[in-house]
Formats: C-alpha cells, structure tokens, sequence
C-alpha cells in the first residue's frame, strides 16, 4: 500500500488544513487538463486522490495509521462512492469549493480579464538618501489605462454586450473522457476569450485593448535605512489590465552609489582617518564628518594602535523598518612620513636611540 502521508508530502502528524492544502496544491499541478500530453498525470492526480480521500476522513485516517488497507475500484469516477461523495467532480468541490477547479466561474470574466504586467524600474540612490529616507520619482514607459474609453476598449457603453456563451462568466464547464470516466473542467470561453463580453465597436485609439503605451511618473517613498539592491513593491502602479482588468505591480530596484567618506556595513558606517606617528604616540583631537553633513571632535588617546577603531554610537545610517540608527565606526591609519628633513632624521635617530632601536645609518 502506498505510504499516502509521503504522497501528499506531509508529515504524520499534519492537520486537516494541511492536509488539504497540499491535495490542492497536487491536484493542481498534476490533474491531466494541466499536463496535455503527460502520460503520467493521470497516474499522479489518482494517487494524490485516493491519499487524500483516506487521510482527509478521520475514521479512515485511524484505519490507515493502524496498519489497515483500502482497495479503490479501477473506475476513477466512482472510486469515492463508499465516502459518500458521489463523484469525483464532488471531492474537487469539496476542495477547491463552488468556484471551479481552474478559476472563478460567475465572476463577471474579470478574474479572465490580462491582469496588467508587472513593470521593474532600477533608481540610484546617494548614500545619505539611503541612510535617511527619501522621496524619489521614477519615470517610464508603460502600458496605461486609455483615456479616451476610460479602460472599457468600447466606443461606448452601448456597444459592450455579455457573451452569451458563456453568460458573461468568462469560463464554461468542459466534459472530458478519461481513463478514470467523465471529468469535468472549466476553462476559458472562446467566444469572448475569457472575458465575458463582447464589443460591438471598438475604441479607435486603443483598438479594443481598453489600454495605450505612453510616459508614466510614479512618486516612491525611500524608508531609512535601505541597502543597494533593496526592491520596493508598490502594489498596482504597474501596467494596466487589458479592458478594466486589475493591474500590475510597480517594482523598484535600489542601486545605493559608493560614497567618498564612508563605507557601509548594515545600518554601521566606516570612516578611516590618518593621523602621523607622533599624533598616534601623543594623543590628538581629529574633526569626523557625519553622513548627514556635520561633524564632530573626536579624542584620540595616546598610543592609539594602527587599525584600532573608535566608535560613535548612533552615527551610523537609519535601521530598516526599526528605529534608531547604526553607529560610525573610525578606523585609524598611522602615516608613515615618506621624505624627512634632516631635523626630522636626527629627531628621529635620538628616539631610536632612547628607545633602544637599531635604525639605518
């Protein structure tokens, strides 16, 4: 007997819903109207039934777990007789309810209707408008309602009729011969392509589409903190659905630009600063430029190490989608003279000297 648990991919202790959605999910991907030409689909799409025909029902799903076996009968159509479901057509509604297996038959065809397409737009951005937020607007081409028939691709109102095919639903039921019987599906109306109506005369200036290519500007709100290569989702900004269809979404791929001063890592910063030997040995007080344009004095202590780091905390850039900011992170360089003069070479050679180091001639 098949282990039915490892056919719906779900573990032992998986509940009904889980259950169920991973039957919707199977049927889907493997019903033979999905898979034209697919000699195994049918074998697929029965054994995903009669897994969930058993573990869908808790009496059964106890037999099974105890050891016991289920013969199903050759004819596919009727092997759920004994559960009370009369059909196959019924198990699918029971699962994927009145709307049909494919779609949403009865929805006006809107649910047939091109959605729009999504459109992806890349912006740069400076570091500072990254760090803090911004308001940005990007321009493009792209497909937008026609104005001229306000998204309907009719001349006028008078000259949209319902598809009396399909009764302005959009989709009908198709009765299909198999090896398990009669299988009912729905699919797209050919008359009105799906979407429920017809046109008499079409709009002159989209030719029916109910949409036309032209310039667009859309207003992006930058949030603080993003990172380069962040997407911004802006729902429904992007192209427009063929005769009033929902459109689709705008997306907004952010390029931060390298920056002179700092460096990025998260929502910290990193500025390096260079400071000479007798600095690094004394202590100094160096001005650090901040992100958002001002600076700050900072201590340097005596003996600082190259390489060691000071920290300003709160400098740093915003923090995505929490609050507060990173910190500045200063990282010191010591400068190693290239050319001395000869007070500097003698200054030098009396420290050596003190400090007991052997240096060149």
């Amino acid at each position: 007997m098949a282990d039915y648990y490892r056919v719906l991919g779900v573990e032992p202790t998986a509940g009904q819903e889980e259950i169920k959605r991973a039957f919707r999910r199977l049927a889907r991907e493997s019903h033979p109207d999905s898979n034209p030409g697919d000699p195994t689909a049918e074998a697929r799409f029965r054994a995903a039934a009669e897994a969930y025909e058993v573990l869908s029902d808790p009496g059964k799903r106890a037999r099974y777990d105890r050891g016991d076996t289920f013969d199903f009968p050759g004819d596919f159509s009727s092997m759920f007789g004994g559960a009370g479901m009369g059909s196959l057509d019924d198990l699918l509604r029971s699962v994927f309810g009145e709307s049909g297996f494919f779609g949403s038959p009865g929805a006006g065809g809107e649910a047939n209707r091109a959605r729009g397409r999504d459109v992806r737009v890349s912006l740069d951005l400076d570091l500072e408008e990254a760090a803090f937020g911004a308001q940005r607007t990007v321009r493009f081409r792209s497909v937008v309602s026609c104005n001229s028939c306000s998204g309907t691709g009719a001349r006028s109102d008078s000259d949209i009729r319902t598809c009396g095919t399909c009764d302005g639903a959009g989709r009908v039921q198709e009765a299909r011969r198999s090896v398990f019987g009669t299988m009912m599906s729905v699919v797209a109306c050919e008359t009105c392509r799906g979407t429920g109506s017809l046109i008499e005369n079409k709009c002159s200036d989209c030719a029916g589409a109910g949409a036309v290519r032209d310039v667009r500007e859309e207003t992006v709100d930058i949030p603080a903190g993003v990172e380069d290569g962040t997407s911004l989702h802006l729902g429904q900004k992007g192209e427009a659905g063929m005769r009033g269809a929902s459109p689709g979404d705008l997306y907004v791929n952010l390029e931060v630009r390298p920056h002179e001063l700092f460096t990025r890592r998260g929502s910290d910063l990193v500025h390096q600063i260079r400071i000479g030997i007798a600095a690094a040995a004394l202590g100094t007080e160096v001005e650090i430029p901040l992100l958002e344009g001002d600076s700050e004095q900072v201590r340097i202590p005596p003996a600082v190490q190259p390489g060691e780091v000071i920290r300003l905390r709160g400098k740093g850039t915003g923090r995505l989608g929490r609050r507060g900011r990173g910190d500045l992170f200063v990282q010191v360089a010591v400068e190693v003279p290239r050319r001395l003069s000869r007070s500097e070479k003698e200054s030098l050679r009396r420290y050596a000297a003190d400090r007991g180091e052997q240096v060149s001639d």
